[in-house]
């Protein structure tokens, strides 16, 4: 891919374009994953420098709707992970070939890497004791009130409903919740996906999640706010 976009610099912008109408996002070559993982692997003094520069890009170019501030909670020159840039790329450059790893050797197809996001999340919460139920709500229980979402109440009989127009979590945390009704209404289809959450460190988590869960962004509307001191926006009209 970085070489087609070295060979054709007058063909980029209609490409970009059109991916962009076709999966609603286009990242550069040197933002994607594979890109990121190789820096990691070989230690590259860029790689915290291109994270940075990534961020950035996928907040304001990636995508045809606003996503400014997704990363605004991540701060790459924290002290926490070195005192100098180069202790800071070194312990980046360690994790990510961490994760690269696992996922290389679980072998997982489809959304693998949003999994992983959603199982490290799981952990955080699971190590963060009553404070995590903020924004995290435990897989067994979400599972059990997503199919009962999912369930048609006029016939529970019939099981699954065909379809649900919309779904809407009032305080959605990292969105959990939404992505596992969504799974259950695999192959029946689901409208749009709602959601609102006060606290904006979890606000962008979940949209982080809706987005490596391969959710297109004109699949689901996340708002920053207290739903119990601000109303609603009106559903469907934005």
């Amino acid at each position: 891919m970085q070489i087609w976009y070295d060979n054709n610099p007058n063909d980029t912008f209609l490409f970009e374009k059109q991916m962009k109408r076709k999966i609603h996002y286009v990242i550069e070559p040197q933002y994607l994953w594979d890109n990121i993982a190789e820096l990691a692997r070989t230690q590259s003094d860029d790689l915290l420098q291109t994270l940075q520069d990534g961020f950035k890009y996928i907040e304001n170019e990636s995508f045809e709707s606003s996503f400014k501030g997704l990363f605004s909670e991540i701060n790459l020159n924290s002290e926490k992970l070195g005192k100098n840039y180069t202790e800071r790329n070194a312990l980046l450059a360690k994790v990510i070939t961490t994760i690269a790893k696992g996922l290389a050797d679980s072998g997982a197809e489809g959304d693998s890497l949003g999994d992983a996001y959603e199982y490290l999340i799981g952990q955080f919460a699971a190590g963060s004791g009553q404070k995590a139920g903020e924004f995290y709500t435990p897989q067994m229980i979400s599972t059990i009130l997503s199919r009962i979402v999912t369930l048609d109440c006029q016939d529970t009989a019939t099981g699954k409903k065909k379809r649900i127009d919309k779904v809407l979590d009032f305080a959605c945390g990292s969105g959990s919740l939404l992505l596992n009704v969504r799974r259950e209404m695999e192959g029946y289809g689901i409208g749009k996906i709602y959601g609102q959450e006060k606290n904006i460190t979890t606000y962008n988590l979940v949209r982080m999640n809706m987005l490596l869960h391969g959710v297109k962004d004109t699949e689901f509307e996340i708002h920053h706010g207290d739903t119990m001191a601000i109303r609603w926006p009106t559903i469907g009209t934005s």
